[in-house]
């Protein structure tokens, strides 16, 4: 990834985080985009050259051209090494053509490579296409958050 897809993706994520969270009933409007900044800038905190966190451009194979990004946080010091994927997105055009769950499995190749023995991360309840990709490509329940509206 670039330093300028690096940015424009940063602010995307920024936005849509704070998005998801105020629509899981997890933050308040006011306070969403102050809170996923922060999030994001402690997870960040030396952009593309952050220690362990590693962001890719998702490209079509034929063209080239960026499709997406993807983000994952290595975590090779444990007792059993694994992966947490921040976040996987795919340009809201190209959607539904496979390039997230190829892009899925070219990470899983990437990952055994780096040592690691489990990737994991977090969905959205509402997001019922992700979580049917990420089912298909054989993740599975590991915690589960409810919550009830008073």
């Amino acid at each position: 990834m670039t330093q300028e897809q690096f940015t424009a993706f940063l602010e995307r994520d920024i936005r849509e985080y704070a998005d998801e969270q105020v629509r899981a009933g997890y933050w308040s409007r006011p306070e969403a985009l102050r809170r996923s900044r922060q999030e994001h800038t402690r997870l960040l905190r030396d952009g593309l050259r952050t220690r362990d966190h590693h962001l890719f451009t998702i490209e079509d194979a034929e063209t080239g051209q960026p499709v997406g990004v993807l983000w994952l946080n290595s975590r090779l010091v444990s007792s059993r090494p694994s992966g947490f994927i921040y976040a996987i997105e795919v340009n809201e055009p190209l959607r539904r053509k496979g390039y997230a769950r190829q892009a899925m499995l070219e990470l899983e190749k990437v990952a055994r490579g780096m040592g690691l023995k489990q990737l994991a991360l977090h969905v959205f309840a509402h997001n019922d296409a992700a979580r049917a990709l990420y089912e298909k490509l054989g993740y599975g329940l590991a915690s589960l958050n409810l919550s009830k509206e008073l």
